[in-house]
Formats: structure tokens, sequence, C-alpha cells
């Protein structure tokens, strides 16, 4: 797999309004994000709680979503389908406002047990979040703006929508699935191309083990590529460019210390923070990616000032090996 990064800057590389001056479509498409429908469709996932993987709550969110990716114009909606076990205890805890649990819901206090409902002090949010995972069949949902000039290349944009810790899962990650959720409205109107395909990609069961993202590459990798039926111009699973994925967007206290608690201050850069794996095979090539994602920031959003750095983690991207 090679990342390659598109003509202009990213975000709005990825597509043209064709009825706009050509000088600067970029402009115009992130004119376009809204952050009344971001902050809505934070709460909209908050109805299913915590959204904890193979629960009737996650199943029903899984479902809402694909019905607004669809709503978007974003109509070729397809899941993955894979079979799941709790193996790995969960990538991390955090605040039980934020999707796990503490104690009176302080930051920076003692963590207590992800099964534990007591750290919920809401009764709506302990009954809602009432039923526990148990293995079981997984489900995630994805759709794709088809390219232009090469559909039979694509970046994938992604974010988890499970949660965990008898909250809301409202910044781990709802934050992150709306964002991609409005990426993909933005994208998906009929008046925007794209010279390459963009996937917008839905992962589940990431708070153990990234097992929804290593299905979907398990299952698609060998499927890169290919146009099907032969001749169609179609690419089921067009080729692998770069795998952009959303965690925690709304505050960044660190990476998790040893014990499993994290800081209560927020670190004084963290706007934005763009991250990628230094130890990854793909390491060069996704650190240029990310100082285009800067370069980008910088012009279009001046205002929320972005860092980038090499310790992306612990989510979706592992299982694409960059």
């Amino acid at each position: 797999m090679r990342l390659l990064l598109m003509t202009g800057a990213l975000f709005a590389g990825f597509g043209r309004a064709q009825n706009d001056a050509p000088k600067d479509p970029i402009k115009t498409l992130v004119g376009r994000l809204d952050l009344q429908s971001y902050k809505a469709t934070i709460k909209a996932l908050t109805k299913f709680g915590d959204r904890r993987e193979n629960t009737d709550r996650n199943r029903a969110a899984v479902d809402w979503i694909e019905a607004q990716l669809k709503s978007y114009g974003c109509t070729n909606t397809e899941r993955i389908h894979y079979e799941w076990a709790p193996r790995t205890p969960p990538l991390a805890r955090f605040p039980a406002a934020e999707g796990g649990g503490v104690i009176k819901g302080q930051l920076g206090s003692r963590l207590a047990p992800d099964n534990d409902p007591d750290v919920q002090p809401d009764p709506r949010l302990r009954q809602l979040n009432m039923q526990p995972s148990t293995p079981g069949p997984g489900e995630e949902v994805f759709c794709t703006k088809i390219g232009a000039t090469h559909p039979e290349e694509m970046y994938i944009i992604g974010a988890h929508m499970d949660g965990r810790g008898w909250g809301e899962a409202v910044n781990d990650d709802a934050s992150g699935t709306a964002l991609v959720m409005e990426i993909a409205r933005i994208l998906s109107a009929p008046e925007v191309t794209t010279e390459r395909s963009i996937r917008f990609a839905l992962w589940n069961h990431e708070e153990y083990g990234a097992a929804g993202s290593h299905a979907y590459v398990n299952q698609r990798k060998d499927l890169q590529g290919k146009e099907d039926p032969p001749g169609s111009g179609k690419y089921p699973e067009p080729r692998w460019l770069g795998m952009i994925q959303h965690d925690m967007m709304l505050f960044d206290h660190g990476m998790p210390r040893r014990d499993g608690t994290v800081s209560d201050q927020q670190r004084p850069e963290a706007d934005v923070n763009i991250e990628f794996q230094s130890q990854s095979k793909f390491a060069a090539q996704s650190a240029e990616l990310a100082w285009a994602f800067r370069d980008a920031n910088e012009k279009y959003a001046a205002d929320y000032p972005a860092q980038v750095g090499p310790h992306m983690a612990n989510t979706d991207s592992g299982a694409f090996g960059i």
C-alpha cells in the first residue's frame, strides 16, 4: 500500500463543487461544514448510550448511522459482517461523561472498572447501558463516494462508533463518528466530484482490539483495485492510498498512563492533533500526509492551531499496517 498525496490540500482536494470558481474549491467545501449539524449528530448518537459492542443499543446505532448516510446521498452503503468475542481488554478508559467511568465524574480521579454501573450517577444512563456485551455476530457500515477520474483508488476516512463506560461515549468516539458523517454529507452532494474514491467507514468493536477494522482488512485486502465485473469500470474495493482515522476529537489529555489513568490537564497544543505512527512500515508517507493536513489546517482553519505528532496508537488505523 502507498500513501499518495492528492493534488492540492487534502480535505478539499477530495472534492470540487462544479459550480464554484475553480481557484479555490477547498474553501467552498470547508465553508459547507456546519457546526450545528455536527453537534446534532453527536447528540443523536448519545441517545444510544455508550453503544457498547454486541448490544441492542449498538446495533440500533449502526442502523441509524446507515440511514443518515443514505439521507446525505451516500446511498451505496454496505456492511461488514464478522464474529466477535472479547479477547483483549479495552484500549483505554475515560471519564463517565466522555465514554468511561470515574468516581464522582472527576477527571484525574481513580478510574472504575468498565463493568461497574455504580460509576454512573445518572439512573437513566445506568438503565440505558445495562445490557451487557455478548459474543456473537458483529456489523459495521460504510459508504463510498466514487472517484470520477480514478475510481480504482481510494482514501478511507474512518472513526469508531462503539464506546464503553456507562455514559454516552461523547468523546470516544461520537465526536469522531459525527465528523466523518459530516464530511460524508459534504462530499456526497451531487455537484461535488472527487478525483479518487472516498470511503466513509464507521468501525465497530474498536474498544476491544479494533476487531471491526481488522475484520474489514482481512476480508477485503485481497480485493484491492480489482474490477468486478471485468470491463464494468466498477471497483468494489479500490486500492488503498491511505486510512485517515478520527478518534476523540473533543479533547486530548495525552496517552493513558500505565495504570490506565489519564491526566486531568488539557495539552496546550491540542486544538487539533494530527498523529501518525512513527514505527509503522509507512511512517514516512504517513508523516507526509500528516504535514499536508497541518498545512491545509493553517490555511483554512487558522483559529484552531494544529500540531503534528508521532504518537498514533491503539485505534483502527493499526489494522491497516500504517
